[in-house]
């Protein structure tokens, strides 16, 4: 690869990093959770593209950025289906818990 090809794709992925930060910090918190549902459908995708290339690299330096992309992108995916899971559980009914008031009076009883 040549150096001003290395410059453009690391302006590429700086442009990228700024633009998907501002396009999520706009989204409203009702639509994070289909959100986080949307990204971790690409970042499985992304895992998946990770995995193959360091499975077919002979480059040790590619494999290294391989394998340090398969772990963020686990990492990722892990992060955004632990964060959808406590956004849903808000949203799921919470059950009234038993009371032991029967188990008190029924012990108060035989204390008599």
């Amino acid at each position: 690869m040549e150096p001003m090809e290395a410059v453009v794709l690391l302006t590429y992925t700086v442009l990228a990093i700024f633009v998907g930060f501002e396009v999520v910090s706009k989204v409203t918190s009702k639509l994070h959770t289909p959100l986080m549902s949307g990204a971790n459908a690409i970042h499985g995708i992304i895992l998946v593209g990770a995995i193959i290339v360091a499975s077919e690299t002979t480059d040790p330096w590619l494999l290294t950025v391989a394998i340090i992309a398969v772990v963020l992108a686990t990492a990722n995916v892990v992060g955004g289906f632990v964060v959808t899971d406590r956004m849903l559980e808000m949203f799921r009914s919470k059950k009234p818990a038993k009371s032991s008031a029967p188990a008190e009076s029924a012990t108060a009883e035989v204390a008599k």
